[in-house]
């Protein structure tokens, strides 16, 4: 074993500290990477105030990490010392169900071992801890090629708002000259409005703040709906294709369905911790409006989407922090003061 330096939570109270943790020897399939970066997720402040319920303490959170090979176990082919990679929201799956065949690991049948707060199925009752630490080791199979000359803090939280809104615009077939709707201007709305600019898609932000239409406007979006304006809803009617519902806290889905055209679908990526106002089954029916899901992306998807985002020069922007900041950057991320991803500087550890 080895020991690290991390940042975990002792309790939903407790706030981040100063911890050390073990890692694995690098077993035969393994990467140990020494991490340069992690990016800050909204669901890691889920996670460490235990608002989801599941939390099991200490805590170290953290799965859009960014380092440098530093050891490869003797079986592992495709990467070396020395080069630059990232992990993103899991490290394992069971790798024999129907979906880890398919290459959507995240859609594990028996259940993906998330990056952190995870019993790790491989290590007995072991459970995963994350980013906010020195160095990881994990399995080759769940490891990803940074492409050269990314910015390696800005590609951090592409490895998961990243492929979060990538993926259901792949999933959605979305081309060029579509009509693409995303909810929220957070960590995953900017990605969704760069990615979907990027695939060609006309795109509208829909956003309860005035003050955010300048923003939306500098990030490519080529139109921006006060959501709380009824005419400006109303002159959005039936002109969409798809949304990407970025927003994690509670509110009402149906007015957004209106402004799909036929065969529209509004995809779910924000989780809000409380139940959500009913959808009205009308709206579907009366346009066959599609209302679903979609859970980050799989180990293939995701590298697909970093080398589309290193091909179209897509980042997500920034703020870097220190360890120090990190429970100052959870209260802004809350308060939604942050344009758009917090990114932990892992020197600072």
């Amino acid at each position: 074993m080895t020991h690290v330096k991390a940042y975990a939570a002792q309790s939903p109270t407790s706030g981040l500290t100063p911890s050390t943790i073990e890692r694995r020897e690098p077993g035969a399939h393994d990467v140990e990477i020494a991490i340069e970066f992690c990016g800050l997720c909204h669901s890691d402040v889920h996670s460490i105030r235990s608002e989801w319920g599941t939390t099991k303490y200490p805590l170290v959170p953290g799965h859009e990490i960014v380092g440098i090979v530093s050891r490869v176990g003797d079986s592992v082919e495709g990467f070396t010392v020395g080069q630059r990679v990232g992990v993103g929201c899991m490290v394992d799956s069971c790798r024999e169900c129907d979906s880890c065949l398919e290459g959507f690991e995240q859609y594990c049948e028996v259940g993906m071992v998330g990056t952190y707060g995870a019993p790790d199925k491989r290590n007995g009752s072991v459970i995963t801890q994350g980013g906010y630490s020195q160095a990881i080791v994990v399995d080759e199979n769940y490891v990803l090629h940074i492409p050269e000359g990314m910015d390696p803090a800005a590609a951090a939280p592409l490895l998961c708002a990243g492929v979060t809104t990538y993926s259901p615009l792949r999933y959605l077939d979305v081309q060029d000259g579509d009509s693409v709707g995303v909810i929220g201007l957070g960590g995953l709305g900017h990605m969704g409005v760069k990615i979907a600019k990027a695939l060609g898609a006309k795109v509208t932000v829909f956003t309860t703040s005035p003050a955010k239409v300048d923003a939306a406007l500098a990030l490519g979006a080529d139109n921006v709906v006060i959501s709380t304006d009824s005419d400006s809803m109303a002159g959005a009617k039936h002109t969409l294709n798809a949304i990407l519902d970025t927003v994690a806290a509670v509110h009402d889905l149906n007015p957004y369905l209106r402004t799909l055209a036929r065969d529209g679908a509004l995809i779910q990526l924000g989780l809000p911790s409380e139940e959500m106002p009913a959808v009205e089954p009308g709206l579907l029916i009366r346009k066959r409006l599609a209302y679903g899901g979609s859970l980050i992306g799989g180990i293939a998807e995701t590298q697909e989407m970093l080398d589309f985002c290193a091909e179209h020069g897509v980042v997500c922007d920034i703020e870097m922090v220190s360890a120090s900041e990190l429970d100052k950057a959870y209260d802004r991320m809350v308060a939604g003061d942050v344009k758009y991803r917090f990114v932990l500087d892992a020197s600072t550890l």
